[in-house]
């Protein structure tokens, strides 16, 4: 894969499935730009990667609409290009409220960061992608095609995500493929690997719960010259649990 003089800009690069991502990207010779929110997690993760490669931290609100101009100016600036974007910062839903008492507030803060978040880094990232014949990827999820109780925001948003993929690929082709990614059940912490039982693996059809890694490594085929002619396609990478009939 030739990723020569590429550019990438990686939403919520900070940690978990988007630092992956960020590592496999410059593995293989991408300059990442990480636009993260979180202060101490963006610049740890610029000094432990940056032996791998050209990498640079901007602080960045992706529901704010001057912070997503800000980060892609300067990576403009910075950089001279942009040639890939990963829409894959978002915040779960830890209350996981019923439907009647879910508060308007709560409903719009979810959504806000997790689908009008990935719409303004688009916006302001296409103009730029299409002097690179550039690609956007989308990190959505398994509960965009299969829900729990309780999940409507969340399962609404990443649902929203998919459909914005197939839309724009039609939009913005044949100057920029778009593409996404639906994960499964990620571990994304020690602590979360440390609370595995056997049984969450083996009800995986490939025996074992999904890493990080899987997920990044799905991201850059998608980004590299061999997938050129894949766009508005969702790619579920979840062990094979959506296609498991599973009753109780």
């Amino acid at each position: 894969m030739s990723f020569e003089n590429k550019v990438a800009i990686v939403t919520g690069g900070g940690q978990g499935i988007g630092k992956a991502i960020a590592q496999h990207l410059l593995k293989v010779g991408v300059k990442v730009v990480i636009a993260e929110i979180d202060s101490e997690a963006g610049n740890a993760t610029e000094t432990e990667l940056g032996s791998l490669g050209e990498i640079k931290f901007i602080q960045t609100d992706i529901a704010n609409e001057e912070s997503v101009k800000t980060v892609i100016h300067q990576t403009i600036e910075l950089l001279g290009r942009l040639d890939i974007l990963v829409n894959n910062a978002a915040i779960s839903d830890p209350e996981n409220d019923p439907i009647e008492q879910l508060s308007l507030e709560h409903w719009n803060q979810i959504l806000t960061v997790n689908l009008t978040g990935a719409f303004l880094c688009t916006k302001y990232a296409v103009p730029h992608l299409r002097k690179s014949q550039g690609t956007i990827l989308n990190i959505a999820s398994t509960r965009a095609l299969m829900s729990e109780p309780n999940t409507e925001i969340y399962s609404m948003a990443k649902g929203g995500l998919v459909a914005f993929t197939h839309t724009l690929a039609n939009s913005l082709g044949p100057d920029i493929r778009v593409n996404c990614v639906s994960p499964g059940w990620i571990v994304t912490s020690e602590y979360q690997q440390s609370q595995l039982t056997p049984k969450d693996h083996q009800q995986h059809p490939v025996g074992r719960v999904g890493q990080p890694k899987d997920i990044a490594a799905m991201v850059v085929y998608l980004a590299s010259e061999e997938a050129t002619f894949i766009t508005g396609i969702n790619v579920v990478v979840d062990g094979g649990m959506t296609h498991k009939m599973i009753y109780v």
